[in-house]
């Protein structure tokens, strides 16, 4: 019975190895330790508050609780009641009837927690299906039914009051939320009493019997019975064997019955048996007493190894026996117990090594910074117990620095606390629900934007309207695609964002087509960027540029000017913006490819419209692209009812508040800002960072639209969006980082949403236009947004066949688009040039 410390680590590695076994969904059915999932996905948070009733079956009696939860952690108990075993749950309904009779709370309809100590199997909170009794518990005909579903229909049976019972967990969970409550590390719950288990806070990821993998849940080990397929039969003893035989579940449990409370005297008095056959205690005399099971109790284990008055202690239990000890026998006893006790504090503190482990490679770190919390009569009772079992703890896991804390109350009071976070949960999910909601546009919502949309660029396109149009509409002169005949060297200058590029663009023509592109960058200093500054009349700036004496001035003249003062001898032939650059370059690989559009920092399109619809411009014959400047779509308020209080906040504090209200919503110099601002609010109302606003979060523009992209990676676990979230100065749990992630989830949707509303009114107007039933279209794409996020093509591309159902779309991918477009609409310009001078 005695163990050395590579035995232990033996007994850790094999108790690991089944723990494993449990998870999977392969080997789960033939597993000894059924690892149940709890769904109890986190601790209490401290925030929870409310009155609610608890229930506590699993030990020889039955109370009810009731448990006024507050934030000044003040929890009552005001009642407790006896079991009677017959009618179980015909009497546990009398009992709450009684209860709430005396306590005047018949009228009330108070959450209640069921505290249920016996292995189930559950597939929600508030449903438990018994697998088997356990504790000399055999009640007929509850094994295999829902004990939630049978005390419903005992309390309905009675009809004079209703209960909702919200939660239904085992004392190992109960304790461990208890624990959990006061002190935010609890993450383990152990029983070590009459019987013995532990539940610990597991990965979802990998739970296999529950579906998703975001977050943690609760697990309960079971771990009673461990070594029930024959794992310990090297350790376990003679005296184990003879009790295991003598149960009423003979081969079960047997982990359990080595450890626990129920067993240890029992033990205890058979090695006192065998030891006085054979003539080493009491001069060999055996009493009928001492032959009798259930004599020796665990509490005399306890009694019998206390420091001082033990020795006096096995004499009178001895005594009582009517064995006569001698001094010697007295000490031979004491020494009987305390191998027994000490070596069930061992094999506990094995097993839970063996969580503490587990719960250290989930997080990754070098070194684990955890609370137990603990229940049971055989750790609070026994003088040694306590002791033993945090020393060879810390000696099996020295990588570990573990805190035991007491539960006080805890099956009962856990149960509380368990519907008090059910209720607070349920409660901040309607309402984080609500406020994501104003997100989650409709079918009929986004069929109202596509409308709009088209409203807007007919307007732009009128010249009656063109002035007091939002969506300008710009001709770009560029009347024609790329048809594969270019030939020729060009320069492109490409400037739209921080960075500027010269490149040198060598387009062949012929059977083997290339375009052999050289670059520079050159980085735009912020002074050049906010001081001074063929046709093209700059309307606004965007993007954080502020350049004065700009607006409004013809851009080529400015840099042939430029040029000029250089004495450098170039021929300016055309200029064009990056969303048609875009379409040009995708046309070069795809004739069909009569739409660009960009969904990067900033948003916008263009497409190849008919030149009688474009009433700024003379001609009514062919084709010319329209810059469209979509961004400042809804500038007019047309958009209103679908912008929320977050996108009104990011508005007014930017560098142009009310102008391109369309381009952020759906843009990503605005995403990450927008999730700053609803986080923010969530945090006020305490749904998030423990209701603590850090000064990281407090500053504009950290938050990153590259984060929103990390984030809602599938690939990136939790704990890598905890990492991102503590990078920016946030301390979050991982309920906060499921949280977060809904949120970017939210945002980024809609963003790809309207987004695609958009497109789908630009494709439907071009099939219109030429009067088709159906249309098939290749729209040039690029921008940061569509190429980086995990599921903004996706979401958008699906909302574009949704509302454009007449129009088969699809998207091409720009490779370098802004400055090879340039080239490419430069040759085109040449090309059609030679074409008019030879006609």
């Amino acid at each position: 019975m005695r163990f050395s410390d590579e035995t232990l680590r033996d007994i850790k590695a094999r108790f690991r190895m089944e723990l494993e076994k449990g998870l999977s969904r392969d080997t789960n059915p033939t597993a000894t330790i059924k690892m149940l999932p709890t769904f109890v996905r986190s601790i209490p948070d401290g925030s929870e508050k409310g009155d609610f009733i608890a229930l506590d079956l699993g030990g020889s009696n039955f109370r009810i609780l009731r448990v006024k939860v507050s934030h000044e952690k003040k929890q009552t108990v005001q009642m407790e009641k006896l079991l009677c075993h017959l009618q179980l749950f015909d009497h546990v309904a009398e009992c709450l009837g009684d209860f709430m009779e005396k306590q005047k709370i018949k009228d009330k309809k108070l959450p209640v927690g069921f505290t249920f100590s016996f292995p189930c199997v559950q597939t929600k909170l508030d449903e438990a299906v018994l697998l088997t009794w356990t504790k000399r518990f055999k009640v007929n005909g509850v094994e295999g039914m829902d004990v939630v579903k049978l005390l419903n229909k005992a309390i309905k049976k009675r009809g004079d009051y209703d209960a909702d019972i919200m939660a239904v967990v085992n004392d190992t969970v109960g304790t461990m939320m208890t624990c959990g409550f006061d002190d935010q590390r609890c993450e383990v719950g152990i029983i070590i009493g009459t019987g013995t288990n532990a539940c610990y806070m597991e990965e979802l990821r990998h739970i296999d019997l529950v579906e998703g993998d975001e977050g943690r849940m609760c697990i309960n080990t079971e771990w009673g019975a461990f070594g029930d397929d024959g794992m310990l039969e090297d350790i376990r003893t003679e005296f184990d064997r003879e009790i295991d035989r003598g149960s009423l579940n003979p081969g079960k449990q047997l982990f359990e019955k080595m450890v626990s409370g129920m067993y240890m005297g029992e033990l205890v008095r058979l090695i006192l048996v065998k030891m006085a056959k054979e003539g080493l205690l009491f001069e060999g005399r055996i009493t009928p007493e001492l032959l009798t099971k259930g004599k020796f109790e665990t509490k005399h284990i306890s009694a019998i190894e206390k420091t001082k008055e033990g020795l006096t202690k096995a004499k009178e239990i001895l005594t009582r026996l009517g064995v006569e000890p001698s001094a010697d026998d007295c000490i031979a006893v004491q020494h009987v117990c305390a191998i027994v006790s000490f070596r069930s504090a061992n094999l506990i503190a094995a097993t839970l090594g063996a969580i503490l482990n587990r719960l250290k490679d989930n997080k990754n770190v070098p070194r684990l910074r955890t609370t137990v919390g603990i229940d049971g009569s055989l750790y609070k009772m026994h003088p040694q117990y306590s002791r033993r079992l945090h020393k060879t703890v810390r000696r099996l896991v020295p990588e570990c620095d573990v805190r035991f804390l007491l539960s006080e109350s805890g099956s009962g009071k856990g149960a509380a606390l368990v519907t008090a976070w059910a209720s607070r949960l349920a409660d901040q999910t309607r309402q984080i629900a609500e406020t994501l909601a104003e997100f989650r546009l409709t079918q009929d919502q986004l069929l109202e934007v596509k409308k709009r949309m088209l409203t807007e660029i007919q307007t732009g396109l009128s010249k009656k309207t063109q002035d007091k149009a939002t969506v300008k509409m710009l001709p770009t002169y560029v009347r024609s695609t790329p048809d594969g005949t270019e030939n020729g060297d060009f320069l492109a200058l490409d400037l739209g964002g921080t960075n500027f590029r010269v490149l040198l663009v060598k387009i062949r023509s012929g059977k083997r087509r290339t375009v052999e592109m050289h670059n520079k960058i050159y980085a735009i200093p912020i002074e050049v960027m906010q001081g001074t500054g063929e046709e093209g009349i700059l309307v606004n700036w965007t993007k954080g540029f502020k350049a004065t004496d700009c607006e409004g001035e013809d851009v080529v003249n400015l840099l042939r000017e430029g040029i000029k003062r250089r004495e450098v001898r170039n021929n300016v032939v055309a200029v064009v913006n990056d969303t048609v650059g875009t379409m040009m370059t995708c046309a070069y690989e795809e004739p069909t490819c009569e739409v660009g559009l960009i969904a990067g920092t900033g948003s916008n399109a263009c497409y190849m419209e008919e030149m009688k619809n474009i009433e700024t411009v003379d001609g009514d014959q062919g084709r010319m692209c329209v810059n469209m400047e979509w961004g400042a779509f809804g500038d007019n308020g047309c958009l209103d009812d679908i912008r929320t209080q977050y996108d009104r906040a990011v508005d007014d504090l930017s560098l142009n508040p009310g102008k391109q209200r369309y381009e952020k919503m759906c843009s990503g110099m605005y995403l990450g800002e927008i999730v700053r601002n609803i986080l923010i609010d969530l945090t006020k109302r305490g749904f998030l960072f423990r209701g603590q606003i850090s000064e990281t979060l407090k500053t504009r523009g950290i938050f990153e639209t590259k984060f929103l992209s990390q984030i809602e990676s599938d690939r990136l676990a939790l704990l890598q969006v905890r990492s991102i979230l503590q990078h920016l100065g946030l301390d979050s749990t991982c309920d906060d980082s499921i949280i977060v992630k809904e949120v970017c989830g939210a945002v980024s949707r809609r963003a790809a949403q309207i987004c695609g509303a958009g497109m789908a009114a630009v494709v439907d107007k071009i099939r219109e236009n030429r009067g088709l039933d159906h249309l098939d279209i290749t729209v040039g794409v690029d921008g940061t947004l569509y190429k980086l996020h995990p599921h903004f093509s996706r979401i958008m591309h699906q909302t574009v066949k949704e509302l454009a159902p007449k129009c088969d779309v699809n998207f091409l991918l720009s490779e370098d688009g802004s400055g090879k477009g340039a080239a490419l609409i430069t040759a085109v310009g040449c090309r059609l040039r030679e074409q008019e001078q030879k006609s």
